[in-house]
């Protein structure tokens, strides 16, 4: 037996499992190995990623203060250039990595000053991962920084670098941005290397309505005649509604807006009631959309239906009768257009796509500053808030009845001869008095009874 034992072990394969067996990938190699863990994926999803990356450190620059305009610009070839007017990239020496900033930025992970609480309050971006990602899944990458009074360059293959940063030349001291150019890598990309157009202008003027003032424009060099669309939105989420509302008749004229901060959380909402049955309400976090929605989401829900419920009970004046039906969430929600957007530190995302909203104090900010201010807004503004409130009554007022309806259905369903047992056989009269009731031995006997009863 114990032979038989050796023999087995000798038998298996000797993988050879020791500590060379464990590779260690430097710089961006992990990136172009596994794209999707940063990206999201390779299809046309991640390929329109690469630009949002490079643009949000720009509106990351406006955000700071720093910066007025972004221009996106897609070429004939498919390759991006993405400038701004912001501080530029550093471009001196990083002590701790004796590195250019520029280079750092470009070529290691993690790298920027999204992590230094005093460069950026917040910053955007779903995955966060930076320019250097772009870099790594690009055949090519050119920078452009205007610095310190001075044109400086970089260029990258594959997240390589290949010139080492030069100045090109001077610049007035007061002219500094940043321009980036990037061919996407066919290798990486081999489902799609093709920008969409309506992609791109869709994010680009959400991005104008999540951060007022900014302006942001989109050439296409691709067509016979150039395209190009500007995006500024000085109103911020209130222009976001009423664009959303454009082909809706509102309700009442004026925009509901609110702008502040609570625990160190900005939050913005803008909001207005049109004569649709339905809802369409946006959430945002670092200009983030939150299609699954989340904490923030889930606080302002709970404040519009408290608020309102306690305006009919304590203000309106509505029959005693009708102050009792309690509105459900839905009722006050019904024909809403609504823009949330919250600017949190350090968002913790969750869900199936990361965008749901995990931070609990997220809630509790926005109830409190949206029963606050709600609250007042509808007191000095009695003719609104009683407009709101025939919509959300009309919506309860509509449920109750379908409600009733469908249980009167049910009642009759109950008695309809679909439910009767098989061996019954319902009465062809609904006059009691003209009905008799037969009993019958064998299935024989009932058949007889039942082709011999006189029809009306």
């Amino acid at each position: 037996m114990a032979n038989s034992q050796d023999k087995s072990n000798s038998d298996k394969p000797n993988n050879g499992y020791d500590a060379d067996s464990i590779t260690a990938l430097k710089g961006l190699e992990a990136v172009r190995l596994r794209p999707g863990m940063y990206i999201g994926s390779t299809s046309s999803r991640g390929l329109h990623h690469l630009v949002y990356e490079v643009v949000d450190n720009s509106i990351d620059e406006a955000l700071a203060g720093h910066a007025t305009r972004v221009d996106v610009t897609i070429h004939m070839d498919d390759s991006i250039t993405v400038e701004d007017d912001g501080r530029g990239i550093p471009v001196d020496i990083n002590k701790s990595e004796n590195m250019p900033g520029l280079e750092m930025a470009m070529t290691m992970l993690h790298a920027g000053g999204k992590f230094d609480k005093n460069t950026y309050k917040v910053s955007g971006g779903l995955h966060g991962v930076g320019v250097s990602v772009v870099n790594a899944l690009s055949e090519q990458l050119k920078v452009w920084v205007k610095r310190d009074g001075g044109l400086h360059y970089m260029d990258f293959n594959r997240g390589i670098t290949n010139t080492r940063i030069k100045r090109l030349g001077n610049v007035p001291a007061k002219e500094t941005g940043t321009k980036v150019w990037f061919k996407p890598d066919i290798t990486i990309f081999t489902e799609t290397q093709s920008y969409d157009w309506d992609t791109l202008a869709l994010r680009l003027r959400e991005l104008s309505f999540l951060n007022k003032g900014i302006h942001i424009t989109l050439t296409d060099e691709r067509l016979e005649k150039e395209q190009k669309a500007d995006f500024l939105a000085r109103g911020g989420l209130k222009e976001f509604v009423a664009f959303l509302n454009a082909n809706k008749k509102g309700l009442h004229q004026d925009i509901v807006a609110i702008d502040t901060e609570r625990d160190d959380i900005a939050i913005e909402l803008a909001m207005q009631y049109n004569e649709s049955y339905s809802e369409t309400v946006f959430s945002f976090v670092n200009n983030i959309n939150t299609h699954e929605g989340g904490t923030h989401l889930t606080g302002l829900k709970s404040a519009l239906t408290s608020v309102i419920n306690k305006y009919i009970q304590e203000k309106s004046t509505l029959a005693k009768k009708e102050k009792d039906i309690r509105l459900s969430g839905d009722d006050v929600r019904e024909g809403l257009t609504a823009v949330l957007s919250v600017k949190v530190r350090e968002p913790q995302f969750e869900g199936q796509t990361k965008t749901k909203l995990g931070n609990s104090e997220a809630e509790g900010a926005v109830r409190s500053v949206v029963s606050e201010l709600l609250s007042q807004y509808l007191d000095e503004h009695p003719k609104t808030a009683n407009i709101i409130i025939d919509k959300a009554m009309s919506a309860a007022r509509a449920r109750e009845a379908a409600r009733k309806a469908r249980d009167l259905t049910r009642k009759k369903s109950a008695l309809d001869v679909g439910n009767l047992p098989g061996k019954l056989a319902d009465c062809s009269l609904s006059d009691p008095a003209q009905c008799e009731v037969y009993l019958v031995v064998g299935d024989s006997a009932g058949g007889s009874a039942n082709l011999g009863r006189e029809r009306f």
